[in-house]
């Protein structure tokens, strides 16, 4: 396992998004993305999970694809499980490798992928 400091972990989430191509990062459309220690109950039961060290990443919102009527929404919200990765992971580089997965699996989902498409990707 391996512990950063909180602002280390939001900056490789931040590098994670600017990694992102040109196209992607400016379709990205009313999401918030956020980092949170683990995972709620709430936050795993929306997941259809039991344990919070299975989730790495959720997205929360309405996907791109499904917008219609979308005035005055509340932001989407991308939430990376900083101690969720952290736990799963043996080395620093591990951490970074699964934030950048977690950060595009996420931003998938606001593009409105699902999890049986991203896993022909690579990125499920």
């Amino acid at each position: 396992m391996v512990r950063l400091s909180a602002r280390e972990f939001e900056r490789l989430v931040l590098k994670a998004l600017d990694g992102l191509p040109p196209p992607i990062r400016q379709r990205m459309d009313n999401v918030d993305v956020v980092v949170e220690e683990w995972p709620s109950p709430d936050d795993l039961e929306e997941a259809g999970l039991d344990d919070r060290h299975d989730l790495f990443g959720l997205y929360s919102g309405i996907p791109l694809t499904e917008r219609t009527h979308y005035d005055m929404a509340l932001p989407d919200k991308i939430t990376i499980f900083q101690r969720a990765i952290e736990a799963a992971c043996a080395t620093r580089a591990d951490v970074v490798k699964e934030v950048r997965l977690t950060v595009i699996h996420e931003v998938a989902h606001h593009f409105g992928l699902s999890d049986a498409a991203l896993d022909h990707t690579g990125y499920g």
